[in-house]
């Protein structure tokens, strides 16, 4: 299903540099539009509209960015977050013509459940989140399903190729023999090999226990002084 266009306000940015930090302080994330045949634009967008925007449009969605009476057709192509504190850094927009054809990453979602699983199997791992698409701005999924439902033993697995799709307006530009998903085995844990010696040996790291009379003997010709000859 497709998504409507989604409209975030924009202002032009002039701050650069490290002074972007006190932007982020009053609630302002620094971002960047780029694209083929358009001229970068440094731009401000507010942190809360953004992220409201991103949660319905995500990464396929179509945003207008709205500057006065100036409108840009844009993609999210990349959210920057603080490590620690997840906080947004900077995003990057990419300005697309609706008429004009160009790849992005489609995420990926599993439905169903894979009869090998279900019985126990194996376990249902997947191996790839998203993948590249090429279509027009417009026609681009919010998302692509998986289903598994026809994994039925170990070593089962959804490629690339079996994705259901609409041909006629997406074309899939990674590898079509790609691994989407797949039923690994369950591993059995081993339990660790008892050390065999040989006897009379002692394990590595171990030392010989010493009858108790043997000790105080050793210790006493230890401390007896030498005679002087």
């Amino acid at each position: 299903m497709k998504m409507n266009i989604q409209k975030l306000e924009a202002e032009e940015r002039k701050v650069t540099g490290r002074k972007v930090k006190a932007l982020r302080r009053e609630g302002v994330v620094p971002a960047n539009i780029f694209g083929k045949n358009f001229k970068s634009k440094a731009i401000q967008i507010d942190q809360k509209e953004f992220s409201k925007v991103f949660e319905k449009a995500g990464e396929t969605g179509l945003i207008d960015l709205v500057m006065g009476k100036t409108k840009n057709t844009v993609l999210v192509s990349k959210v920057q977050r603080d490590p620690v504190t997840d906080d947004l850094l900077h995003v990057d927009f990419r300005h697309v013509n609706l008429k004009e054809k160009i790849t992005a990453q489609v995420p990926l979602e599993v439905v169903g459940q894979s009869p090998a699983e279900k019985q126990g199997l194996g376990t249902l791992v997947q191996m790839i989140n998203e993948i590249e698409v090429e279509a027009l701005p417009t026609d681009f999924p919010e998302k692509i399903e998986v289903n598994v439902e026809k994994l039925e033993k170990v070593d089962d697995a959804v490629l690339v190729k079996d994705l259901k799709i609409d041909k006629d307006k997406l074309t899939i530009v990674d590898d079509l023999e790609g691994i989407v998903a797949k039923v690994e085995g369950i591993q059995e844990e081993k339990e660790p090999e008892p050390v065999e010696t040989a006897e009379g040996e002692t394990p590595e790291g171990e030392e010989e226990a010493k009858p108790e009379g043997e000790e105080k003997e050793a210790e006493a010709v230890e401390e007896t002084p030498k005679e002087q000859g």
